[in-house]
């Protein structure tokens, strides 16, 4: 008998990243938030709205990284509160959304940060992750980022991270 589609075993065993490159089954759970000097970027519109060598990062079993970037590395004007709600994160507390436009384009909640997040992740206080799925381009040092699968998730996949990632269809339970 097959596992029915929307839901897929969980790697059995992790798969072993080679040199100089992180799995993401060997990040925590509850995630771990680290200071990153690699430099981030986010465009949108043809425009850079984002540039930061500050970021945070959050690292979960499972996913991908997520970069919290300081409002201080933001360019002023393109975050607008988005009126669709909130939600909420076991860890982290409670994400509002941010709609980001820039260069005559939008991405109604592009962006989420945490106002008040609990004690353990203070840090990313005054800090916003971006879906690169809904901007034209995010890099981590130059190099262009694949969006994390599904629509929930948001994180940040290079060539020096390894899967499985949690998102696609069928590993919303993982």
């Amino acid at each position: 008998m097959s596992t029915p589609p929307d839901r897929l075993p969980r790697p059995a065993a992790r798969p072993d990243p080679g040199p100089g490159r992180e799995s993401v089954w060997d990040y925590p759970r509850p995630p771990r938030l680290e200071p990153s000097t690699r430099r981030i970027t986010v465009e949108l519109g043809g425009v850079t709205i984002a540039d930061s060598s500050r970021a945070m990062r959050i690292l979960e079993t499972s996913h991908p990284p997520v970069y919290y970037i300081p409002l201080a590395d933001i360019v002023a004007g393109v975050l607008t509160p988005s009126r669709a709600g909130e939600s909420w994160c076991e860890w982290k507390g409670s994400a509002a959304y941010y709609d980001v436009a820039a260069g005559g384009r939008s991405a109604p909640r592009g962006a989420w940060t945490y106002r008040t997040p609990s004690a353990t992740y203070a840090a990313i206080r005054d800090a916003v992750a971006f879906y690169p799925s809904a901007m034209d381009r995010c890099t981590v040092d130059g190099v262009v980022v694949t969006p994390q699968p599904g629509d929930f998730y948001g994180g940040w996949i290079t060539p020096d991270i390894v899967g499985p990632f949690k998102g696609a269809p069928g590993t919303r339970g993982w």
